[in-house]
């Protein structure tokens, strides 16, 4: 495994680094408990240091499953990335989209960011992860309700009290790095990146490199598509939402499957699954700090930490990207 800095802290995380929003079932058709706990355990015996979660997922399933995961590991060799700023609760801030629990209950989620919000957030997750700290705590989304300054020194008063160690922000683009770094010290920007969504490399990445800011890149395998694995007419399970998306539709799951059999002989030449070359491929972009990678069961977990042991030779990246040039999907 590889180890990188966050930032200007002080913070190593895995290149690869666990991505518990699947774990929690919420979006994903659901999932097995005990499964992702052996997942993120896994993961660890094979130096995946590192995991992500959020309140959201699954409405606190996946934190406990996170908290449940890292019982026994001492807390100073895992670093845990948690969110704040989505609410299902009540109906403060501003209406983001409706869904379904895992009980298949309705549920409203709200972007809100206030102060009181941020601090009760913060308790609760504290309590459901089994921790008295959080290493990377960082807004889910931007909440258009709230100034970014109230958001930015309750998390400032948390860094304060030992709480929080770092942080961070999902989903921001330059404007509001800017306007946040008014107010605190940002290591990082998680956001969607992968072979197939690139948009960030044109503004976002190159103000974070400047800034000495990292990017945590969630979706890289674009939730499972850019594993092959997928097939034109795939079943999703109920409460799935990628088969509303487009990059699900049957004409680019086929084009996408296509460009991957372009680039599996160099997978196969490293006896690397294409899930691993797509994986490395993303830590080896300019300004990507890690990768987060999902598993729904061991196997999956081993398979995403192995990809870290995989070397790419810049003639072999350029082969790669000249292949996703020709690549045109109808988004």
């Amino acid at each position: 495994m590889e180890y990188r800095k966050l930032g200007n802290s002080d913070l190593n995380v895995s290149v690869v680094t666990f991505g518990a929003w699947a774990a929690g079932g919420w979006m994903w058709g659901g999932a097995d408990r005990s499964e992702a706990v052996k997942a993120i355990q896994a993961g660890f015996e094979y130096g995946v240091t590192s995991i992500d979660t959020a309140p959201v997922y699954g409405q606190g399933t996946s934190e406990e499953i996170v908290g449940e995961a890292i019982k026994g590991i001492p807390r100073d060799k895992v670093q845990i990335l948690t969110k704040y700023g989505l609410n299902w609760e009540d109906t403060k801030g501003e209406f983001y989209f409706s869904s379904k629990n895992n009980q298949g209950k309705p549920i409203d989620i709200y972007r809100y960011s206030g102060k009181e919000s941020i601090i009760r957030e913060c308790e609760t997750s504290l309590r459901l992860l089994g921790t008295d700290y959080i290493d990377l705590y960082q807004i889910h989304w931007a909440d258009p309700t709230t100034p970014v300054q109230e958001t930015m020194e309750a998390v400032a008063q948390l860094i304060k009290e030992g709480k929080v160690r770092y942080a961070g922000v999902c989903n921001y683009n330059v404007a509001l790095m800017k306007e946040a770094a008014k107010y605190i010290d940002l290591v990082s920007d998680q956001v969607s990146y992968s072979m197939v969504k690139r948009d960030i490399e044109q503004e976002l990445v190159p103000y974070l490199i400047e800034n000495n800011q990292s990017i945590l890149a969630y979706s890289p395998l674009q939730r499972g598509l850019l594993s092959g694995k997928i097939k034109p007419g795939h079943s999703f399970a109920e409460g799935d939402t990628r088969v509303d998306q487009p990059y699900y539709s049957d004409k680019n799951i086929q084009l996408i499957n296509a460009f991957l059999e372009k680039i599996k002989p160099l997978a196969d030449g490293k006896n690397a699954t294409l899930s691993q070359l797509v994986i490395r491929w993303t830590i080896e972009q300019q300004g990507i700090t890690i990768a987060l990678v999902g598993a729904r069961n061991t196997a999956q977990s081993i398979e995403n930490a192995m990809a870290a042991q995989l070397k790419l030779s810049a003639e072999e990246i350029s082969f790669i990207n000249s292949e996703l040039a020709k690549l045109k999907l109808e988004l």
